[in-house]
């Protein structure tokens, strides 16, 4: 049995390092909700027509990536994961030159805890921007109307009548519309993964959504800091179709799942997952690698082929070993999508990894490309099956996923360990 002290050492260090990719530490002070600050007016471009298409011409199959020495590694099984107390049905129709989207969102929740919950709160992040949310109607599951709610920004409170006692379920039914953003991060002060740019639309938190309720203390929520991240996330289920309702072909459309084709429609099944995510884009180019019964997808920009082959190449060789180290991952997808904002951002079964770290590649294990790849695919495990508080306990992903980083270069790039050391943890003078 090989001695791991280094590894201790490492992961003391790492947990105070609690950024996503380590610019900043995050600031846990809430801002309350009427000082969060808000994008300028946005001017709406001209249309353009669009048809969905899951995968261009011109897909590569790539071969299996290696698999990662085993010695020392624990053969873990699969986690097991409860089933979810709430079941959202999202239908969404994106307008991708105009940059609108419209939905109808059927939210079915029980109540699993031994208490009686006396309100609902809905999480509503698109309410951070302004004029993008739009609510047209709200009921309840026999088309009731709700009368009394209270919308502010990054939230809508309900109160109930009567609470939801233990082992009752409650259905409320939503029709809203987004006048997606095109936010400028440097306004605020954090990656900003919702809205469009020129090259990509990405949904992301885009729909309201139950947090989790712990007993005796209510609705698990809290505001954004200056930056980091502050959401919780409960284990839900999710029925989901999208239409793309412009006249072109060149569309991809990335999500958290794969879909089943109807029509117009893309239809997806995404049990046990903490969200849903989606990308459409114009330009992508998608590769492909299979590492037993999980795909992993690489959705890149075509000036970026070359780096979108070793993100997927870092992402294969990660979920290799993660699956040894961690127990195997549960789905049957993974994607990585080059993005068009600042920074990489997690979501269940897909990241995001910003365009600038794909700039800077030059084809070495030692760059930000490659250990970004390896932090963001930790996610996978470290939030996405291991819920948390993303803004009070980051140690339990970011964290974690930092430490992770290491693992991947013992064991997959050795070579490039004390490069990760220095820029990874020596630039930051840790002390304590």
């Amino acid at each position: 049995m090989r001695l791991i002290t280094p590894w201790l050492t490492t992961l003391l260090v790492v947990l105070s390092l609690a950024a996503c990719t380590g610019n900043a530490p995050f600031q846990t002070t809430a801002i309350p909700a009427s000082t969060q600050p808000e994008t300028p007016p946005l001017e709406t471009q001209s249309p353009a027509g669009i048809s969905p298409t899951e995968a261009p011409e011109g897909v590569s199959q790539t071969e299996n990536a290696p698999a990662p020495d085993e010695t020392d590694i624990p053969q873990n099984p699969t986690p097991t994961r409860k089933p979810a107390n709430t079941l959202y049905r999202l239908s969404a129709e994106l307008n991708y030159g105009l940059h609108l989207l419209a939905v109808e969102e059927q939210i079915e929740f029980t109540n699993n805890i031994n208490e009686a919950i006396p309100d609902l709160l809905l999480v509503v992040e698109p309410t951070r921007y302004p004029s993008v949310f739009s609510l047209k109607d709200l009921t309840w599951g026999d088309g009731t109307p709700v009368d009394t709610y209270r919308q502010e920004i990054g939230q809508i409170s309900i109160p109930l009548k009567k609470p939801i006692a233990p082992g009752e379920s409650i259905s409320l039914l939503l029709t809203y519309e987004l006048n997606l953003p095109s936010p400028d991060p440097s306004f605020y002060g954090r990656p900003v993964p919702f809205g469009y740019t020129a090259a990509q639309t990405n949904l992301v938190d885009w729909y309201p959504f139950l947090p989790p309720y712990l007993p005796g203390r209510g609705w698990w929520f809290n505001q954004a800091g200056p930056f980091g991240e502050q959401l919780v996330y409960d284990s839900v289920d999710f029925e989901v179709e999208i239409r793309l309702l412009d006249e072109r072909d060149d569309l991809v459309v990335a999500a958290s799942s794969l879909p089943k084709v109807d029509g117009e429609w893309l239809k997806y099944q995404y049990p046990s997952a903490r969200n849903f995510a989606w990308s459409v884009s114009h330009q992508y180019s998608v590769a492909t690698r299979q590492i037993g019964s999980v795909t992993v997808k690489a959705y890149t920009f075509p000036v970026h082929a070359s780096a979108g082959e070793a993100a997927l190449q870092a992402t294969a060789e990660a979920l290799t070993l993660y699956n040894r180290l961690f127990g195997d991952y549960p789905r049957e997808l993974l994607s990585v999508i080059e993005a068009d904002f600042l920074d990489g951002m997690e979501y269940d079964w897909l990241y995001f990894l910003s365009k600038g770290f794909y700039n800077l590649y030059s084809g070495t294990p030692g760059e930000y490309l490659i250990a970004i790849a390896a932090h963001e695919t930790a996610h996978q495990w470290w939030y996405a099956q291991v819920g948390n508080d993303q803004a009070i306990e980051p140690w339990l992903d970011e964290a974690l996923c930092t430490f992770s980083e290491r693992l991947y270069y013992e064991h997959i790039h050795p070579e490039a360990l004390e490069w990760w050391q220095q820029y990874r943890v020596d630039y930051w003078e840790p002390k304590g």
